[in-house]
């Protein structure tokens, strides 16, 4: 595993949030936008609604049709319309507007679960968070880094302790980022690019899947 994340770290060796933020709001209000759609899309709409509503106070007196006329690109706009006014009234009511920097206070925000709250506090604040994915979930499971890598339904939360066991807080981040790096570029949930992986050495799927 550590020889492998080695490999890793010299294919990617300054990873970074694929969306594009200034401050913890933006990053939240970002995280909760990439449901279901591309970092890259939803870096398309935020420029628009940051300019739109700079505070957790505007969004939260936002008009719901305003926001869903911005966010309509990313598909599922009314129920995330519905979540960035809930968690903008959330943040007002009980944190003075400001994102807590708190796993337990963080989700408990609409639309908020573990992996965007760990997205959130490794990337605004420093503290170490793993979030869990798609890719990582593929890619540890390929790698066979983790017990259940054949699981029809694997449990994030299961994924993120087992594989936070084997490394340093301090790496956690950045190893989130390098796997979902990983899988976006080489390690396609259809066609892998197997010839192409500098772990392919190692990898057990490789011989099954190149």
């Amino acid at each position: 595993m550590h020889a492998e994340y080695a490999l890793l770290t010299e294919e990617i060796p300054a990873p970074k949030c694929a969306l594009s933020f200034s401050t913890p709001l933006q990053l939240l209000i970002a995280t909760v936008l990439s449901a279901q759609t591309t970092d890259k899309r939803v870096n398309t709409v935020t420029p628009e609604l940051f300019a739109t509503y700079p505070t957790a106070a505007a969004l939260a007196a936002a008009n719901p049709a305003d926001v869903e006329a911005i966010i309509h690109p990313l598909g599922f706009y009314r129920s995330k319309t519905k979540n960035l006014l809930g968690l903008a009234a959330a943040l007002e009511e009980r944190f003075g507007g400001e994102v807590p920097r708190a796993m337990e206070q963080l989700t408990t925000l609409p639309g908020v679960g573990r992996k965007t709250a760990n997205v959130v506090l490794g990337n605004a604040f420093g503290v170490p968070g793993f979030p869990v994915d798609t890719h990582v979930i593929r890619v540890t499971g390929r790698l066979r880094w983790r017990a259940d890598w054949n699981a029809a339904h694997p449990d994030p939360v299961k994924i993120e302790r087992e594989i936070c066991a084997c490394f340093p807080p301090e790496e956690w981040t950045d190893l989130s980022h390098r796997l979902i790096l990983h899988g976006r570029a080489v390690c396609h949930a259809r066609k892998p690019d197997c010839a192409a992986c500098p772990l392919a050495g190692t990898c057990p799927s490789a011989p099954i899947l190149g």
